[in-house]
């Protein structure tokens, strides 16, 4: 009843925990950056306040690029469509004979013609359905960055309070080991994992660029974006890449180069690069990673997907710090990974 509960907020609560949450996995990123400023010489706060600043800029900066191009790509979506349609017309063709045929079939077997009356539920307006996610969007966005700058501003008064509510010395090291460790394994994955998909980023502009398929560099921004989406952001980059390309491009045969490029960068990096640089440990098991996407992503949508792995590496850290969790850390842990519990 305990989980049930807990899921059962985390679902109806979204819009508040959501913002919580970013802050403190961008707190985590940033926090070995904000110490190294810090040995410079810099205050806490104003070393804190730089790195805020460089990560909205480049936010803003993700979204006005991003957004220019969504705008002009959403005002042409009709010719987009009707020029799909007429370079797809082989494929439409062949879906309407099945189609024929299947219905030829259930008339033959007697299946009703007319089936039970609709009822159709009017939904909002596009444009207030858009404004409505941009406003929450853009509220999460700056909470996230708002609880970010205070927690790196106030340097190590978190760990101080967290060491002064255990009443025991075992519980202190514990409860500091447990954070150091969740600090540690989650700014290190992150910051990995945002350079790798940087450098994937640029390879897949440079390789559509190199085909000549235009608004190389947009892809490149969506190709950094979709890989922070595990398993789910490549499939979504190939298909999105595939359909501009059929569009762009005169012959079929072409078109289809830039979605196996797309397809080839990504699967290099997901079975090469992303385990090399990560490391065994803080990899994890791929289904542990893909039932955690689904039911993040079932709860709170894209922006579950995208905090979903963070959020494992988290409950993994913890698990390994405590004896009666041991068992499920090591579960989480890849096939490769060596049991704690047999050491020594």
């Amino acid at each position: 009843m305990a989980i049930i509960s807990l899921f059962v907020v985390a679902y109806f609560a979204r819009d508040l925990l959501l913002p919580i949450l970013l802050g403190f996995l961008l707190a985590l990123t940033l926090s070995p950056l904000n110490r190294s400023l810090q040995r410079v010489g810099l205050p806490a706060g104003f070393s804190a306040t730089i790195l805020i600043i460089l990560s909205a800029i480049a936010v803003l900066a993700t979204v006005f690029f991003a957004g220019e191009t969504a705008r002009s790509w959403s005002n042409d979506a009709p010719s987009i469509a009707r020029e799909l349609q007429q370079k797809l017309r082989g494929v439409s063709e062949t879906i309407d004979a099945v189609q024929e045929a299947s219905d030829e079939v259930e008339e033959m077997t007697g299946a009703p013609e007319k089936g039970p009356e609709e009822v159709v539920v009017q939904q909002p307006g596009l444009l207030n359905t858009a404004v409505t996610v941009a406003a929450s969007t853009v509220t999460s966005i700056a909470v996230a960055l708002i609880l970010a700058l205070f927690l790196l501003a106030s340097g190590d008064l978190f760990y101080v309070k967290l060491v002064q509510a255990f009443p025991t010395m075992r519980g202190k090291k514990r409860a500091l080991a447990t954070v150091y460790g969740i600090e540690r394994r989650v700014s290190a994955y992150l910051l990995t994992i945002t350079l790798i998909n940087a450098g994937l980023g640029v390879c897949v502009a440079g390789a559509l660029w190199l085909l000549g398929l235009e608004y190389a560099y947009v892809w490149g921004i969506a190709a950094f974006l979709l890989n922070f989406l595990p398993i789910l952001g490549a499939i979504i980059g190939v298909a999105m890449v595939a359909v501009h390309a059929i569009i762009y491009f005169d012959t079929l045969s072409y078109a289809i180069l830039a979605p196996i490029a797309y397809q080839i960068l990504t699967s290099v990096e997901a079975q090469f690069i992303t385990p090399y640089l990560v490391g065994k440990r803080m990899e994890l098991n791929v289904v542990a990673v893909f039932l955690t996407v689904v039911l993040w992503g079932w709860l709170w949508g894209i922006a579950g997907t995208l905090v979903a792995v963070p959020f494992l590496l988290v409950f993994k850290v913890i698990c390994e710090n405590f004896d009666n969790l041991k068992v499920i850390g090591n579960f989480l842990g890849t096939e490769d990974e060596p049991d704690k519990n047999t050491e020594g």
